[in-house]
């Protein structure tokens, strides 16, 4: 085959794998994303049981070994369950599950109340890393662990400590941890961001201001906390008595390149009040500021943020008109069009606040 009729695979495969680029191997060439282009969406019945389970409250998405990985927010029992499900350049299909998987805590099932899973991604090794918010208004601190694939307690990873919970005003804020978690690009280490800024760093944004950076910070293969970068936060997109913008979920792509989600909030709209767009990120040339004890009064420079997709745009294309609650991402199978997929899901919080839909809609990778 002529060298011009590879270069389409090629560059496919520096497109971010779900399986990573060995240990210490850097892919240097840089694999650009211009666009996501909307295929297709499905939506799980809010009626869906499995296995004695209600099926809802799907706050994270991963692909790997050609199975799909969602877990369940429920903080009575913290599990995940795994799925079949066709990706084509014509559309998404209906998730078929095929398991259902507790977490273990230390010693054995979890206390009610104790974990609040959020985010998971499969290792390169096959274990399962995933992260609960814990309850800060009730001193449960939130976590980071390691799990292996039937739900046991593998180990915690060494979260620094201005991610824990210690004086009234410093810490993280209640519902607004660790929603975001992926594998880095290049190997077995990972990247978690908080939804919400921690109280030392800034405020909350409102639809009149954002002051609001939250850290994105590097977890090493053996788990402890390393760099950390400051992402800004978009003002809320619409008003509302109850109004909330953060970070849900982040992708790496390439070397110092995320994709990153945010997702608005504001109460009192028919459509639902979620707006959601999806970010090119790039950490080069930020400012290291895992020394910074509080990014209020400090010098730095955060990473640049470019704009990829407003979901506003598909609106009409949608269910009801809705963008639901989105808060997982994943690089799916190639399609067809020897595209790479990308799969969003939503968690419909179990319709307790109202309608809402449990929400997977497919792109193809530009």
């Amino acid at each position: 085959m002529q060298l011009r009729s590879l270069l389409p695979v090629l560059c496919l495969l520096l497109i971010t794998s779900c399986n990573s680029l060995p240990k210490g191997v850097e892919n240097t060439a840089k694999a650009e994303i211009t666009a996501l282009t909307f295929i297709d969406e499905t939506i799980i019945p809010a009626a869906t049981t499995y296995n004695d389970t209600k099926v809802g409250g799907l706050s994270s998405i991963d692909y790997a070994n050609e199975q799909w990985f969602m877990i369940c927010d429920d903080r009575a029992q913290p599990r995940f369950y795994t799925a079949r499900i066709k990706t084509s350049a014509a559309g998404i299909s209906q998730p078929v599950f095929t398991a259902v998987t507790y977490f273990k805590d230390k010693d054995s099932v979890f206390t009610p109340g104790i974990a609040d899973p959020e985010a998971l991604r499969v290792t390169n090794d096959n274990q399962i890393i995933w992260s609960s918010e814990g309850n800060v208004a009730k001193g449960i601190q939130p976590f980071v662990r390691m799990a292996s694939q039937d739900g046991a307690y593998v180990k915690d990873m060494t979260v620094a400590p201005k991610f824990l919970i210690s004086q009234k005003d410093k810490g993280p804020r209640n519902n607004g941890v660790f929603e975001a978690l992926t594998r880095d690009y290049s190997d077995n280490s990972y990247w978690i961001t908080t939804e919400l800024p921690l109280k030392q760093d800034g405020n909350e944004p409102t639809y009149k201001e954002a002051q609001s950076p939250v850290r994105m910070a590097h977890i090493e293969a053996d788990g402890t906390f390393a760099a950390e970068y400051v992402y800004l936060l978009d003002k809320v997109a619409r008003p509302g008595k109850l109004e909330v913008n953060g970070v849900t979920e982040i992708l790496s792509y390439d070397k110092d390149s995320f994709l990153v989600l945010e997702r608005s909030y504001a109460s009192g709209h028919s459509d639902g009040g979620n707006d959601v767009k999806i970010y090119k990120v790039n950490t080069a040339g930020a400012t290291d500021v895992r020394d910074i004890a509080s990014l209020q009064e400090a010098s730095y420079t955060p990473v640049t943020k470019t704009l990829l997709l407003d979901m506003e745009t598909l609106r009409p294309q949608l269910t009801d008109g809705m963008i639901d609650n989105i808060e997982g991402m994943t690089f799916g199978p190639v399609l067809e069009s020897g595209k790479r997929s990308l799969i969003i899901i939503s968690d419909n919080n179990f319709n307790s606040f109202g309608k809402q839909l449990n929400q997977l809609i497919l792109f193809a990778v530009e």
